[in-house]
């Protein structure tokens, strides 16, 4: 399973740009371009700082399991 994000739809409307978003993620641009492209995992940080952007919504708002297909597992490590 893998966790993805739906921050950057979220975001669309709030947040003027992708920096302003990692600004108020407390987060680095470069992070939020890397799990936006997939290149890095949702991890701690990213977590903490949707909460902090997105006081209003939900952690299920903001995130959701994804299963590899036909139901399986996925192990990206």
């Amino acid at each position: 399973m893998q966790l993805k994000t739906r921050v950057f739809k979220l975001s669309n409307g709030k947040y003027e740009n992708l920096k302003g978003l990692a600004r108020a993620m407390g987060i680095s641009l470069a992070q939020v371009y890397r799990v936006r492209e997939g290149k890095r995992d949702i991890g701690e940080k990213f977590i903490i700082g949707a909460v902090k952007a997105f006081p209003g919504n939900k952690l299920d708002d903001l995130f959701y399991v994804a299963q590899g297909e036909e139901g399986e597992i996925r192990n990206d490590s």
